[in-house]
């Protein structure tokens, strides 16, 4: 494989990971009232603004997105991995092709909040959802989201995620457990995300409330709300942070095919 194109998802991997760290490190916070507050991937470009040097750090992160969107449209086109054309290959890279372009939206979001510094900007509704369409798109969105909760319950549990590392050839036992821990607990807490949005989706397509677009911070405003919300929405933002921790050790560990 191109040594560009393994620059590309590396620095991709790096991205991810401050996404998915700083969303659980702030939501994290906020479940035990030391600050933080409650927000999805979108939230996080926000946060990165207010920080020294923000407009620099929004604008690598935009590069980083845009690295990681090219190297999951890369995957899902080029097929660098001989993933197949078979009914389950085609399923998987249509997932990284899907994942391209959420990924490639958030890199837009990054640049947008870049362009709106200063400007004050709420919750959006999206009128065009109401009504039957609304209803069919949310019912599609939760369904989907039920599969992807339980594909990474099975990818967790299976352990088939350390398969793209050189994972023996890791001779400190220390990283091997970073690596191995970091990715299961980390896998599970998204399963559990997704899953808990799978809900909200299909419960807002069931009450006809379309209208407003839910997000990561719908699902832990849901885990806050539930018994032992505090500790649930903690333990899951925990998880999320320990996901951002694998995919930098994602990024200087991963095995690519040659």
């Amino acid at each position: 494989m191109n040594s560009k194109i393994k620059k590309m998802a590396r620095a991709g991997y790096v991205a991810k990971g401050v996404v998915y760290g700083v969303t659980g490190l702030l939501t994290f916070m906020a479940a035990f009232n030391m600050g933080g507050t409650k927000t999805g991937q979108k939230g996080v470009f926000k946060f990165l603004e207010d920080q020294p040097f923000g407009n620099a750090i929004l604008i690598l992160m935009a590069i980083g997105l845009v690295c990681y969107s090219g190297w999951r449209f890369y995957q899902s086109i080029k097929d660098p991995e001989n993933i197949g054309s078979h009914d389950k290959g085609k399923i998987k890279r249509i997932g990284f092709f899907i994942s391209g372009l959420i990924y490639l939206g958030y890199a837009v979001y990054a640049i947008i909040t870049l362009i709106n510094a200063g400007s004050s900007g709420g919750g959006k509704t999206f009128s065009f959802l109401s009504g039957n369409f609304g209803i069919f798109v949310f019912a599609v969105i939760g369904l989907s989201l039920v599969g992807v909760c339980i594909f990474q319950i099975k990818k967790a549990t299976s352990g088939k995620f350390l398969q793209k590392f050189n994972y023996k050839s890791i001779t400190e036992e220390k990283r091997r457990k970073v690596i191995k821990n970091t990715g299961y607990l980390g896998i599970i807490s998204r399963a559990v995300i997704f899953g808990v949005m799978a809900f909200v989706f299909l419960r807002a397509a069931y009450r006809s409330n379309t209208n407003d677009i839910k997000t990561t911070a719908d699902a832990f405003s849901f885990l806050q709300d539930s018994a032992y919300g505090a500790w649930l929405m903690g333990l899951v933002a925990a998880g999320l942070v320990l996901y951002g921790i694998f995919m930098f050790m994602t990024a200087k560990y991963r095995r690519f095919q040659t």
